[in-house]
């Protein structure tokens, strides 16, 4: 990502969402600033890359419903949730695993009414500061769910979308702990007995019809050495996991995270 690091303030941040709904307000377009009714949109992932992603799950939701004086705000909610597919399924081949530490999240929420629309007075930078928490919570529960845990915020920084847009984006740590063993050819099995070390970046902007939220996680060690770790000094992993599959399952495990950092990265300012 073309990402600018620094100290910025919650205040800040909400200023620069309410600033790109007021933009393109003035504009006059459709959807969430003209007040759309029925299904929020899917969000649309346009990069490639996303072809070696799979979605597993997706959601709709209200986000939070608030009043603001003589105005209730909801925020409505259209997830999709994705896994790498290759490390899924190599995973699963290997330790019967299900689930991927190797994942990804496209939302899109809508305001109902939308920015442009409150009265004077509302206080449109309290309705952003709630927006971006809610967006920035969920995507905590979604790791959660995907199974990543004690999620912290280690950097915040601004990016550049493809649209054009700044988006807020932080970079997190978490880990992943994995639930297997690795079958050995003694019959016996080797216990995977440490979690893997986990990174994810998450954007939220404003595009000036809706709030986009965006991010991944992954892990920041190749999957092939943890089993490596697992195994005794006797058994080769890479040997060890062509054995149980084959050599394509073990290249997948191999992965190096600068790999899954750069998709993360491409696939995050390509969602619309």
């Amino acid at each position: 990502m073309d990402e600018h690091s620094g100290a910025r303030s919650t205040r800040t941040t909400r200023r620069r969402l309410l600033a790109g709904g007021a933009a393109i307000g003035t504009v006059g377009l459709a959807g969430c600033l003209g007040g759309r009714d029925g299904p929020v949109p899917e969000p649309e992932v346009t990069s490639d890359r996303i072809e070696d992603w799979r979605q597993t799950d997706g959601s709709e939701s209200t986000v939070f419903e608030q009043s603001y004086g003589p105005v209730t705000v909801r925020a409505l909610e259209r997830t999709r949730i994705f896994e790498y597919a290759p490390v899924a399924d190599a995973l699963a081949e290997t330790i019967d695993a299900s689930g991927s530490p190797v994942v990804f999240f496209a939302t899109r929420i809508d305001l109902r009414p939308a920015v442009d629309q409150l009265p004077a007075g509302v206080g449109r930078d309290r309705v952003m500061s709630e927006v971006e928490t809610a967006a920035t919570d969920a995507f905590r529960a979604q790791l959660r769910t995907a199974g990543i845990e004690d999620v912290e915020v280690a950097e915040e920084m601004t990016t550049t979308v493809r649209s054009g847009h700044t988006a807020t984006a932080w970079r997190l740590t978490g880990e992943y702990p994995i639930d297997g063993g690795i079958p050995l050819p003694t019959g016996s099995t080797a216990e995977i007995d440490r979690p893997l070390e986990i990174e994810a970046r998450l954007g939220v902007w404003h595009d000036g019809t809706d709030v986009i939220v965006a991010g991944g996680a992954y892990p920041t060690e190749p999957l092939l050495e943890i089993f490596d770790a697992a195994l005794p000094d006797s058994v080769d992993a890479e040997t060890a996991v062509t054995q149980l599959a084959d050599a394509e399952t073990a290249e997948a495990l191999a992965t190096d995270p600068a790999a899954y950092d750069e998709d993360v990265s491409q696939l995050l300012i390509s969602v619309e």
